[in-house]
């Protein structure tokens, strides 16, 4: 294997040089051949997108390609001559008494992620793969460098590990409030028990695609409320459900409280209360109080009269399970001409 040095800190290993004699011209001289080789290995190496230099033992930078200049924003007539700590950061500088002192063994670093500060001095994520470089008699005369702009790659798995914790974080959130409904759920029949639990998480599924439209900000009150009584918002009965309220964003895991909250309001008013006969209407209005709790009053009139229950049902069961675990209070006042429900909730 014959092996030349280029003085760009590259190596060229010709073995036999058989796949590239097949485009030398016919008897050409073997110093003619080396020089086009090395000219074609400069133009390749000059060109590169990655950075490609090369320094002394003494960590001397001796050559500075395109890449380098594009990348760390030196020319080459800057930065050769220099130290090539000229580019790595102060709390990095030990790196490269390392990395020298492998140069020195005959090592070679493969793919060694690190940071390294551009002339701005902004700072980059970079690969770097750090090569002896020998002369004609095989002693070890420098170091070759190639160096890869890894930032943006590094950004993007830091993103998805991001998205990666939220994701199981919502997912969590998700189960658990279901698990919650699950268990505050009773009904006379299974059939019944399937409808009740389908309703309510059916309601978390409603707010989860406002959720998707702010990318989980949160979701909205009014936007959370039309979404739980479109059911009941039918052709010529819009005026049945009146809602007044400053625009409030919640954080999710409030919205998913109160669009199951709404959700068993509504159900209960629709089999027993405002929303049973054709003459009953719901009033919801809601605000912000100056410590931040978001009050939320449910009125309902114009339907059948009732009486206070004897004992909580299982909807009020459950709008309490709701609120009270986010240091909320819930108030249900049966007044005989319909009931009214308070809820205070932090935000």
């Amino acid at each position: 294997m014959a092996v030349q040095h280029l003085g760009l800190g590259v190596l060229l290993a010709i073995k036999g040089e058989a796949g590239l004699q097949r485009e030398s011209p016919v008897n050409e001289p073997a110093s003619e051949r080396a020089e086009r080789l090395a000219n074609l290995l400069a133009s390749i190496v000059e060109n590169s997108d990655d950075v490609i230099v090369s320094k002394n033992l003494d960590g001397i930078i001796t050559s500075w390609n395109r890449g380098a200049e594009r990348i760390f924003g030196y020319s080459a007539a800057e930065a050769i001559g220099q130290p090539i700590t000229l580019v790595i950061p102060p709390d990095r500088q030990n790196e490269e008494r390392e990395i020298l002192t492998r140069i020195r063994r005959g090592e070679r670093v493969d793919h060694f992620e690190t940071v390294r500060r551009r002339r701005d001095g902004s700072s980059i994520v970079v690969s770097l793969t750090v090569s002896p470089v020998k002369d004609a008699h095989g002693n070890i005369i420098g170091a070759s460098k190639i160096a890869r702009d890894i930032t943006e790659h590094k950004r993007a798995q830091e993103q998805i590990r991001i998205l990666a914790r939220e994701a199981e974080h919502r997912s969590k959130n998700i189960l658990a409030n279901v698990q919650a409904i699950i268990n505050l759920s009773q009904s006379d029949t299974s059939e019944g028990l399937k409808e009740v639990i389908s309703g309510r998480i059916q309601a978390m599924a409603n707010v989860h695609s406002l959720f998707v439209e702010t990318r989980w900000i949160g979701a909205e009150v009014s936007a959370i409320a039309k979404q739980e009584f479109a059911p009941y918002l039918q052709e010529g009965h819009d005026k049945r459900i009146v809602m007044e309220g400053l625009q409030i964003v919640l954080e999710p895991t409030t919205a998913q409280a109160i669009a199951v909250v709404l959700h068993e309001l509504a159900t209960n008013a629709a089999k027993y209360g405002a929303l049973s006969n054709a003459k009953g209407w719901i009033g919801l209005a809601w605000s912000r109080t100056e410590d931040g709790q978001l009050m939320l009053r449910w009125t309902e009139l114009g339907g059948p009269r009732i009486n206070a229950p004897e004992r909580k049902g299982f909807g009020s069961r459950l709008i309490e399970g709701t609120i009270s675990p986010l240091g909320g209070k819930v108030h249900f006042d049966w007044r005989a001409e319909g009931l009214v429900c308070e809820i205070a909730v932090p935000t």
